[in-house]
């Protein structure tokens, strides 16, 4: 197959890539490298510096495609802002890069692309959720912007679906973490500018580039008052984007939209997460204890059971100390330093 990969030039989108060349389909990625970097992208992948919100270019790759008998199957789209915390301070921002500039990838789609969407959502929609594990079901109140953003990119392709039969999977995540393991060593791993997630500013402590980590909030209703998130192997997403594409082919896609979550299914505080990255680099890690965050959620767990059902998706990196010591592996080699591991 031939597939355009949006936001490929990104963590989890350059991972994907790879998988994808791996498995012997064409790849095009198209970022406009506004927060990923050139390097990343694998070195068989076309790529298209490109931001998705210009219609009209992406059109053109859309057409050229075709005239050159060579049309996509389908689409892999990632490129979106994904910060939560920020995204309570620029709301504006996050709507109009993950909502309205989706909205004009949708429309070149319909215009002259494929109708076939792997699409990059989040555990977000579902805000302060009702239980946990969550399932699909849940009803869907996103305490932040990035989270609605998503949300309303979820909605349109119901309609889209609905209306003009595009097909579409729509994948929950919660957080992704670790980095890829393949013969050629570990490649690429999880990198922001700036950086806000919690692996790798705990992994940044341990490699002497930070004082301590920030925890923010210890009152929430947990057992050691700091949120509980659920962790996924980014390896392991990977393979469900794979399934997911290879299910929109099929015809049971054909009369309905995909959704799944995609996480370990078991939870871990921010305080056991800093643990294990303890345990793994043999660093002590300082904490210094903050207020919380506004639209942080005090518990996301996921409940998986129906992409293991229907995908036949079956996670690999199940532990959280080898989750985190593929990521230490990278962040070592990525920045040049010799640490001590535990043994």
């Amino acid at each position: 197959m031939k597939i355009m990969v949006t936001g490929g030039a990104g963590y989890i989108g350059s991972t994907v890539s790879e998988l994808l060349l791996q498995r012997g389909h064409s790849v095009v990625i198209v970022d406009n490298l506004c927060h990923s970097r050139r390097q990343s992208v694998p070195d068989r992948a076309e790529f298209v510096e490109c931001n998705i919100a210009d219609r009209g270019r992406v059109e053109s790759l859309f057409r050229y495609a075709m005239q050159e008998k060579a049309p996509f199957d389908g689409v892999i789209h990632f490129a979106a802002l994904i910060e939560a915390g920020e995204s309570m301070q620029k709301p504006e921002i996050y709507f109009r890069n993950n909502t309205a500039s989706t909205l004009a990838l949708l429309e070149a789609m319909l215009t002259c692309g494929p109708r076939r969407i792997v699409f990059s959502s989040t555990a977000a929609v579902y805000g302060e959720p009702e239980a946990v594990p969550i399932p699909e079901s849940a009803s869907l109140r996103p305490t932040n912007a990035y989270g609605e953003s998503k949300l309303m990119v979820e909605q349109m392709l119901g309609w889209f679906h609905r209306i003009h039969g595009l097909r579409s999977a729509a994948l929950r995540y919660f957080n992704v973490a670790g980095a890829a393991e393949t013969e050629q060593g570990i490649l690429r791993g999880e990198e922001h500018e700036p950086e806000s997630h919690l692996i790798p500013l705990i992994l940044d402590v341990a490699l002497g580039r930070r004082q301590s980590i920030k925890v923010f909030g210890s009152d929430y209703p947990t057992h050691d008052g700091t949120c509980v998130r659920d962790y996924v192997h980014v390896s392991d997403l990977a393979e469900a984007h794979l399934l997911a594409l290879g299910a929109l082919e099929k015809d049971r896609a054909a009369g309905q939209r995909l959704i799944y979550n995609l996480g370990n299914g078991s939870g871990f505080t921010v305080l056991e997460v800093i643990e294990a990255a303890r345990r793994v680099t043999g660093h002590p890690i300082p904490v210094e204890m903050c207020p919380r965050r506004a639209g942080d959620p005090a518990v996301l767990v996921a409940s998986s059971e129906r992409a293991i059902a229907e995908l036949g998706w079956k996670p690999r990196y199940t532990q959280l100390d080898r989750i985190v010591k593929t990521a230490w592996t990278w962040h070592q080699t990525r920045h040049g330093v010799v640490a001590a591991s535990a043994t």
